[in-house]
């Protein structure tokens, strides 16, 4: 039988293909599916016309990041399976298929479509996408890991960017009521298909043997970058896996714990100043924040290839702790302070994800660093509670007991430099993995092998 266009012997690059070719792909999902920071455009239009509450309009969003987490770790192993094109394809049929299905219940206000559609099916998409393309980057660029998925997940990042005010320009034109949220998802879900194809038919993977001109693989392991390979039902088993988790997940608490509330916390801040902070000036913060939240994606996890993960997320949680310490206690003193704060946790918060896969693939290898990655992302749906959660909770019981500004944040910004302590000391407790955990000299020969050519 003729394998099909999305099957992995189809994906196998000829001759002389450039390897740059690669990110672009991998940029084409995630610049779509990183729409999903974008999702409060759609919030104040959907409170209005369906008599949402604040908390029941954040459905569609929070069931999309638990999804993501969940198909991640569940999807992982076939994704390594059926290799990135399938995958990509997938992550454009659940992701479109989700705006659809939304934009019928916007149509219909029926909003339990809009949940079904943007959150659960969406979401599937979601996790899906984000792990498609990163075994096969790692693949691609063995010299320089972590740049290759900073490339890739800086588009996550940076899809609020363009989505943000896409999305806002489309209700200006179709109108706020349903009708028009309607035609607004539509659009959106036409043209991230297309968009999204791009990426399908544009990624390869490796030839069997190819490796960059120039670059010879290590002939055996060095600190705690290995030569073995360690398959993902292996390596949830290790204490390195966890420790990783608790890193990823105490990382990401404290990034959104900055990025959920920042522009009310600036203006709370500033509010008993001289010098307040208006809501445009807010919004632009916001902006910002989204700007060091992609840049931190690539600069970050590309200066780890120069001086190590581990020592990279040193940098994030000892000096992302002195940086919160520093807001807490002079942040109200000074607004060029509080910004280029705010500015570093949140490159910290983007590096942080950009990263975690290079470090997986030094820890265990390439064998199955997709699946692996997969697993390790329910520490990001555990963090999507708990960092807003922190925040939300601890600023309205300070409120309650009658504290303004700055105290309205003291206690919570304490508590995630605490958090950021805990991940540092997991940090430090990475060490190579046992080689009981290791897969037969086999499995490191399939890993080596390309795509199309490995049997599961």
């Amino acid at each position: 039988m003729t394998p099909g266009i999305l099957d992995r012997s189809r994906t196998v690059a000829p001759p002389g293909w450039s390897r740059w070719l690669v990110p672009p792909a991998a940029l084409s999902v995630h610049l779509s599916i990183g729409q999903a920071y974008a999702w409060s455009v759609f919030k104040p239009p959907l409170e209005s016309t369906l008599g949402l509450s604040g908390t029941a309009s954040a459905l569609p969003f929070q069931l999309g990041i638990v999804m993501l987490g969940l198909s991640a770790a569940f999807g992982g192993t076939l994704v390594e399976r059926r290799g990135p094109r399938w995958a990509m394809a997938v992550s454009l049929v659940c992701f479109s298929s989700g705006f659809l299905l939304a934009a019928l219940g916007a149509y219909t206000e029926q909003f339990w479509l809009v949940v079904l559609g943007y959150g659960f099916v969406g979401g599937i998409g979601l996790g899906i996408g984000y792990i498609s393309p990163v075994s096969t980057l790692i693949k691609w660029f063995p010299d320089r890991p972590g740049m290759a998925t900073g490339i890739a997940i800086m588009g996550f990042g940076g899809g609020a960017l363009i989505a943000s005010p896409w999305s806002a320009r489309m209700l200006e034109e179709f109108g706020e009521d349903s009708g028009g949220i309607a035609a607004a998802f539509l659009v959106h879900g036409l043209v991230y298909a297309v968009f999204m194809a791009l990426g399908v038919l544009l990624v390869r993977v490796p030839a069997e043997g190819w490796r960059p001109a120039g670059w010879e693989p290590p002939k055996e392991s060095r600190a705690l970058v290995t030569t073995a390979q360690v398959s993902a039902r292996n390596a949830v088993r290790t204490p390195q896996f966890w420790c990783l988790w608790v890193v990823l997940c105490m990382n990401v608490t404290a990034g959104i714990g900055i990025l959920e509330k920042a522009a009310p916390m600036i203006t709370d801040f500033f509010a008993d100043t001289s010098t307040p902070v208006s809501a445009s000036a807010a919004a632009g913060f916001v902006a910002l924040l989204s700007l060091a939240n992609m840049a931190g994606r690539l600069l970050w996890s590309s200066a780890s290839d120069v001086i190590g993960r581990k020592n990279v997320y040193r940098v994030y949680l000892g000096v992302g702790a002195l940086m919160y310490l520093l807001i807490w206690q002079a942040g109200d003193a000074s607004k060029p302070l509080f910004v280029c704060c705010a500015l570093v946790i949140l490159s910290f918060y983007g590096g942080g994800f950009a990263t975690v896969p290079a470090y997986l693939k030094d820890l265990f290898g390439t064998y199955q660093v997709g699946a692996i990655h997969g697993r390790l992302l329910t520490a990001w749906s555990t963090a999507g509670v708990l960092g807003p959660l922190i925040v939300n909770w601890v600023a309205d019981s300070q409120e309650d007991a009658g504290r303004s500004g700055r105290g309205l944040y003291g206690l919570s910004l304490g508590i995630m430099i605490a958090l950021l302590a805990v991940g540092f000391v997991a940090n430090e407790l990475v060490r190579p993995v046992h080689p009981r955990h290791h897969e037969p000299t086999t499995a490191k020969e399939e890993a080596d092998e390309p795509d199309g050519q490995r049997t599961a």
